[in-house]
């Protein structure tokens, strides 16, 4: 199932993506990636949680997705992404705008049950080449892309 969005957008082409706009512009792409995309265990966790959760709520099991955006503004590329494991405590050297718990506060004292999202230059979307409809470009205006990365 594709991820459902209020109006309907076009892909850029992948080439603009790869490479993005001249300098001058700016830009704020948005990437729907495949829950698990470029690894197994967090689809599978995935998959189980979104099985039970739907036979609960007795529904059929759906498709889950995360997103990344990519913000261009003249001063450079920015990617917002929401990311899992946690790989230290250094926090400010990848970036992280928040972080917090997955599943409960409790275990939440350990890194690897928590997330966290990272605002960072130049940063990469490792499972870019897995997204879906993407990249999608929601906007093209410097004020909105800096206020957006002022949020960060």
């Amino acid at each position: 199932m594709s991820p459902q969005v209020a109006f309907q957008l076009e892909p850029t082409s992948p080439l603009r993506a790869r490479f993005g706009p001249a300098a001058d512009e700016a830009s704020i792409e948005l990437y729907w990636l495949p829950l698990g995309a470029g690894g197994w265990f967090v689809g599978l966790n995935g998959r189980i949680w979104e099985a039970i959760h739907a036979h609960l709520e007795r529904q059929r099991p759906l498709d889950l997705y995360h997103t990344a955006l990519v913000v261009r503004v003249p001063e450079g590329r920015f990617v917002i992404e929401n990311c899992w494991p946690i790989p230290n405590a250094d926090g400010p050297a990848r970036g992280v705008a928040v972080e917090g718990p997955v599943g409960s506060r409790r275990l939440g004292r350990w890194r690897v049950f928590r997330h966290e999202v990272r605002c960072w230059p130049h940063g990469i979307i490792a499972d870019a080449d897995e997204a879906v409809a993407s990249p999608q470009r929601l906007n093209s205006d410097p004020a909105v892309a800096r206020r957006l990365l002022g949020a960060c």
